[in-house]
């Protein structure tokens, strides 16, 4: 008997760079211009030797530039703190040789800012932008008045980042919800194909098998030459039903997002607050059914015996944790842990489980660690 397959959607790869695509290469190529024009202006305030150092300076510049958008790009967030930090020192050191042009420098510093800080660069974008309209005012030997414009370009500037890391965010927070939409999709279609193979065609399998037992022993009773015929439609039917029950079974394997899924409305309606993330690492697919019988049972036993007002599930590539605030109370035996103990058993895994304080309990499955205490 043939049976259909059901392809579920493959997630998509979780990546750290922001820069991912044409559009931030682009915007990340176009900030090389604020180096450009200090380099531009540095001959209108220093001559000479000073004028080269400024140069040097302004390259130098340029250069730690490239480096923290590539360390960015690779999710590299130590290394892009040091050169940060180094773009900082360059800046100010190019105030002695170009003035007030070297706050186009700052411009790329407070935008930088952007990416780590996020909501939090706002302070240092006032702290620039007063920066632009004093320093000239009060630093002696300064050609020009309050660099206005100069404050305005650093805050449009990092207004620019800003918005645009926003919509970087939650382009990627939607591309990451419509992979799991799909996959759930899929899981509820496999379901529903398991459902109709068992209902219909499963039971009238079963029907024919009892008849045509059913004709072979009247056969038997009589002698009739039929008999070689009716046991054989019943070896037939007894196979077709075997393969039915194997297809319904394979399509109910359980998956890491379904159990997800249901788990969130389990806790809904038990009135317990869930904590669930919404995307997750992929585990291969051995790890995902696993950690789909984990979330399942340790889900069960929070709604059964926690008490819990809150329960959080936490998902990485390599292990899955379900813990709650109730009592912590170990569930019962028999209800499931044995049986999840030997699923992890034959992966290599490790099934954890005990009270964490202040009070709750905890269930942890992690893969690649053969430990397994209680």
């Amino acid at each position: 008997m043939p049976v259909m397959t059901v392809r579920s959607t493959p997630k998509r790869a979780d990546v750290q760079p922001w820069t991912r695509g044409w559009r931030r290469l682009v915007l990340a190529a176009g900030m090389l211009v604020y180096p450009a024009i200090t380099a531009a202006t540095i001959h209108q305030y220093s001559t000479g030797l000073v004028a080269v150092a400024g140069y040097v300076l302004v390259v130098a510049f340029a250069g730690c530039y490239i480096g923290a958008m590539l360390t960015v790009a690779h999710g590299g967030w130590m290394p892009f703190w040091a050169l940060l930090a180094v773009l900082t020192a360059l800046f100010v050191a190019e105030l002695w040789f170009a003035q007030i042009s070297a706050f186009f420098l700052c411009a790329v510093v407070v935008s930088l800012a952007v990416l780590p800080l996020r909501g939090w660069v706002a302070p240092f974008v006032v702290v620039a932008a007063v920066a632009c309209i004093i320093t000239p005012v009060v630093t002696p030997g300064w050609q020009g008045g309050p660099g206005w414009t100069e404050a305005i370009m650093v805050v449009f500037t990092a207004l620019i980042w800003y918005a645009f890391t926003e919509i970087a965010q939650t382009n990627q927070a939607l591309l990451e919800t419509r992979a799991e939409v799909a996959r759930l999709a899929s899981e509820t279609e496999r379901n529903r194909i398991a459902r109709d193979l068992h209902d219909l065609v499963g039971h009238s399998l079963t029907a024919i098998t009892v008849k045509s037992n059913l004709a072979r022993q009247l056969a038997a009773s009589e002698s009739s030459p039929a008999l070689q015929e009716i046991t054989e439609v019943e070896q037939l039917s007894r196979q077709a039903l075997a393969d039915v029950r194997a297809a319904v079974s394979g399509y109910r394997d359980v998956t890491l997002a379904g159990e997800l899924a249901r788990a969130k409305e389990l806790l809904r309606a038990a009135g317990i607050t869930a904590d669930i993330p919404t995307a997750s690492e992929t585990p291969d697919s051995v790890s995902q059914e696993l950690f789909g019988w984990a979330v399942r049972e340790g889900v069960t036993n929070v709604v059964r015996h926690s008490r819990a007002s809150r329960c959080t599930i936490v998902v990485s590539a390599s292990a899955v944790e379900i813990s709650d605030d109730g009592l912590a109370t170990p569930a019962t035996p028999g209800n499931g842990i044995t049986g999840l103990r030997e699923r992890a058993d034959a992966v290599g895994a490790a099934v954890v489980t005990g009270p964490i304080k202040p009070r709750g309990w905890r269930l942890l499955v992690e893969v690649g660690n053969t430990r397994d205490a209680t």
